[in-house]
């Protein structure tokens, strides 16, 4: 869910015809039409064609997808904790490099490679997070967490601003990893995946501390070595995994092919209005801030409306209200900007929330067996989504409201598909493939601490 470093076009200059250069610090200069950056990377100014700026863009997009898959698929190696220290790692390489950079190519490999890496992240967290917590605290955690995202988008616009020299702003933008790096001395790793892997030692004494720290009383035959080595037995027998399980029985294949329509949605309305700039009368900082302003009171929409109204309403209701703003959009006439602008906020901050709904539903829809595997995947299609986003906009050009149309109709598609989806509210994360195919997680508290027993892997 990365918030895209796209830089609205200026108009052309009344009565000329022509259109201007705008300076967006040293060495760094746009030109020409809606959100298509221009870049001068201090050797000389590169310019390309609208087509060319959304094909990179969708390069871009479709790389982080690959490693979103490619992660997926190594967790199950490698584990949680140990790739995303990998995703912080090459994040802050590769941020520096593009810093940097010596030409204009080098700017934009390390730029893509960087966004890959950040890929990483938000497919690891999440899954991390709610294999340790229990069903009352699942929601305020994942909420909560995305409402740190927000706190960095708006610290962005402030960031920007005040540093106008390209380099320094994308070292004041990735320095930040390096306390991320070591805040992963006090993370967990998946205790599950330790037992897959026979690590029983380092998960016994996970489980024991999550135990003590919960106020839970740790019984002899529970929660004892020799209970947890015979869980560890249990899974080592069982064969991995793959992307083919997720489509091989009835309910995950509609699961899966219901959150891929859900999170195509998603990317695409999502990115659809947070490139769509050039129409808000504001400047860049000032759409930053507000895009990220927008943000705070539909985590709280969120937060409400799982914990009351479900996951399936929740996500269905701001897709609905996604598209509901930009088909309101289509009605305001070209003097009536106030009221289109406040549209595209209410728009905005409704995509926001269904961008964090679509996180906390899909990992709570998928069995732990498949969680990180079904991640990876509807990641992968959701990037997809985010890439043709600018692809559409070049639309205007055969019917001005054309875009606006399809971003509408594709979140309401996405609203009423996500409406096809089981409810997960107050809901046991499902640990087996039987488990979903039954329609029904385990309901054992016992077996939510420790979510490793009866798994196969």
């Amino acid at each position: 869910m990365e918030v895209p470093e796209w830089h609205s076009w200026p108009q052309k200059s009344p009565g000329s015809g022509e259109e201007e250069l705008v300076p967006a610090g040293e060495g760094l200069m746009f030109i020409g039409g809606p959100f298509l950056p221009v870049l001068a990377v201090g050797f000389g100014v590169w310019a390309e064609r609208p087509e060319q700026s959304c094909v990179h863009f969708l390069l871009h997009r479709c790389a982080g997808g690959g490693c979103s898959l490619w992660i997926s698929v190594r967790q199950v190696r490698f584990g949680r904790r140990r790739l995303l220290l990998v995703a912080y790692v090459s994040t802050l390489v590769l941020g520096l490099a593009s810093a940097a950079s010596v030409s204009y190519v080098m700017f934009a490999i390390t730029r893509t490679l960087t966004g890959s890496a950040l890929a990483g992240f938000t497919i690891i967290v999440m899954p991390l997070e709610l294999e340790w917590l229990d069903v009352e605290h699942r929601t305020v955690a994942g909420v909560l967490s995305s409402t740190f995202w927000t706190g960095g988008v708006m610290l962005l616009a402030l960031v920007g601003y005040l540093i106008r020299d390209w380099r320094w702003l994308l070292l004041a933008v990735t320095l930040p990893c390096a306390p991320g790096i070591l805040s992963l001395w006090w993370v967990p790793e998946s205790a599950r995946w330790l037992l897959t892997q026979g690590g029983v030692e380092e998960a016994h004494r996970y489980l024991l501390h999550c135990a003590r720290l919960n106020g839970r009383p740790v019984g002899e035959d529970n929660l004892s070595q020799e209970a947890v080595s015979k869980v560890a037995a249990r899974e080592r027998v069982v064969r991995r995994p793959s992307y083919l399980d997720l489509f091989r029985t009835q309910q995950l294949r509609h699961i899966s092919l219901c959150c891929m329509v859900v999170w195509f949605g998603v990317n695409f309305s999502y990115y659809g209005l947070s490139l769509d700039v050039s129409g808000l009368g504001l400047n860049i900082y000032q759409t930053q801030l507000l895009f990220g302003m927008v943000e705070l009171p539909s985590k709280l929409l969120v937060y409400l409306s799982v914990r009351h109204a479900g996951r399936r309403l929740t996500q269905a209701g701001t897709l609905l209200g996604t598209s509901l703003a930009l088909g309101t959009r289509l009605l305001m006439s070209s003097d009536m900007k106030s009221w289109s602008t406040t549209l595209a906020v209410i728009g905005k901050a409704f995509s926001e929330a269904a961008f964090t709904t679509a996180y906390l539903f899909t990992s709570e829809l998928y069995p732990t067996v498949l969680r990180q595997t079904g991640m990876g995947l509807t990641a992968l299609v959701g990037r997809l989504g985010g890439s043709l986003a600018p692809l559409v906009a070049l639309l205007d050009g055969v019917w001005l409201l054309l875009p606006k149309l399809v971003y509408g109709g594709i979140a309401l598609l996405a609203a009423c598909t996500a409406l096809l989806l089981p409810e997960t509210r107050q809901a046991q994360l499902p640990e087996t493939i039987q488990d979903v195919e039954r329609k029904r997680a385990p309901t054992s508290l016992q077996e939510e601490e420790m979510p490793m027993k009866q798994v196969q892997n």
